[in-house]
C-alpha cells in the first residue's frame, strides 16, 4: 500500500507541475522532453547492476521500453490536440476512464476475482472521474470530434495495460529501475527526433526556465511508473484494485490540492465526484 500512495504522490505532482508550467510560461513540449531524459537518469542513477547495452537486448522485454516510449510521446500528443479541438474537460473525462480497460484486461486475461462490492466500487469510481473533471458547465463535442478522445482512451488503456503485462511476465524486482528508465529513455529519444524534424521550420532555442521545468517533472515522472509497477507485484491487491485506486486517488489529491494551492473552485457536482471517490476507494481496498 505504500508503494501505491508513493504512485498516488509522484502522479499527482505532475499535475501540479503542468499547472505551474502554466503559471511561470514554461513550453510544455520542451519540458515535457527534459522531463523524459531527467526521468531516464533517475532511473540509471537507482539500478544497483551494470548498464550493459548489448545485455539488455538480450532480455525478454527489450522492446518494450521501445514501444512504450513511442506511445508515450504519442499520446501525449494527441491529449494536447484533443484539448485544443475537443476541450479540456472531454479529454481528462477520456484519460482518466482509461483506467476500466487494464481493469478487465485484469479479470479476462489473468483470472483476477473481484467481489460484488469492488465491482461497485469500480462502477463508482468511473462515475466520481466524471463528475470530479466536470469544470465547465457541460460537455457538449461534436460526433467527428470523437475521434481524438477515442484515442486518448484506447492509448492511456493501452500503456497501463502493458505495464502491466511487463509487470506480470517479464520484470524482476531488480529489473524495474531499468525498464522504467528505458521508457522514457526511448520517450526522450522520440522526442528528440520529432522536435529535430520541428526544428527544420523552427529553430530551437535554449530556455534554461524549460529545463528547470522538465527537472520538476522528471522526477515525480518516473517515481510514478516505479512505485506503480511495484505496487503491480503486490500481494496485497489484485491490478483491477490497484488501478482503480491509484486514479480515483489521484482525482482526489488533485482536487484537494487544487483547492489549497491554486485556489480552485468546484461546483456541487465536483464534490458528489471527491465524495464517491473516498466510497470507491473504501469498497475496492477493503472488500
Amino acid at each position: 500500500m505504500i508503494d501505491l500512495a508513493l504512485s498516488v504522490l509522484s502522479s499527482t505532482l505532475i499535475f501540479v507541475a503542468f499547472k505551474l508550467f502554466d503559471v511561470y510560461k514554461v513550453q510544455t513540449l520542451y519540458a515535457i522532453i527534459t522531463n523524459y531524459v531527467v526521468a531516464c537518469l533517475v532511473g540509471l542513477f537507482l539500478y544497483e547492476g551494470n548498464v550493459d547495452v548489448t545485455e539488455l537486448t538480450t532480455t525478454s522485454w527489450y522492446w518494450g521500453p521501445i514501444a512504450l516510449g513511442v506511445l508515450f510521446i504519442t499520446i501525449f500528443n494527441l491529449m494536447a490536440k484533443s484539448t485544443q479541438v475537443s476541450g479540456v474537460t472531454v479529454t481528462s473525462v477520456a484519460t482518466k476512464m482509461s483506467l476500466v480497460i487494464p481493469v478487465v484486461v485484469g479479470v479476462l486475461i489473468y483470472k483476477e476475482e473481484l467481489s460484488l462490492l469492488q465491482i461497485v466500487g469500480i462502477v463508482l469510481a468511473l462515475l466520481a472521474v466524471y463528475l470530479s473533471s466536470q469544470k465547465e458547465k457541460g460537455i457538449t463535442i461534436n460526433q467527428k470530434d470523437l475521434l481524438l478522445p477515442l484515442l486518448v482512451f484506447l492509448g492511456s488503456g493501452i500503456i497501463d495495460t502493458s505495464i502491466k503485462y511487463f509487470e506480470e511476465k517479464h520484470l524482476t524486482d531488480q529489473e524495474i529501475p531499468i525498464f522504467s528508465s528505458m521508457v522514457f529513455g526511448c520517450a526522450a529519444l522520440t522526442g528528440l527526433v520529432f522536435i529535430g524534424i520541428k526544428s527544420f521550420k523552427t529553430p530551437l532555442k535554449v530556455n534554461f526556465r524549460n529545463i528547470l521545468g522538465g527537472i520538476a517533472l522528471g522526477v515525480p515522472n518516473y517515481f510514478s511508473i516505479f512505485f506503480l509497477i511495484r505496487a503491480l507485484r503486490s500481494d496485497m491487491l489484485n491490478s483491477a484494485a490497484v488501478f482503480t485506486l491509484n486514479n480515483v486517488a489521484i482525482v482526489m489529491l488533485s482536487t484537494i490540492l487544487g483547492i489549497l494551492l491554486f485556489k480552485e473552485r468546484l461546483r456541487p457536482k465536483n464534490w458528489g465526484g471527491v465524495a464517491l471517490a473516498v466510497l470507491s476507494i473504501i469498497l475496492v481496498a477493503l472488500f
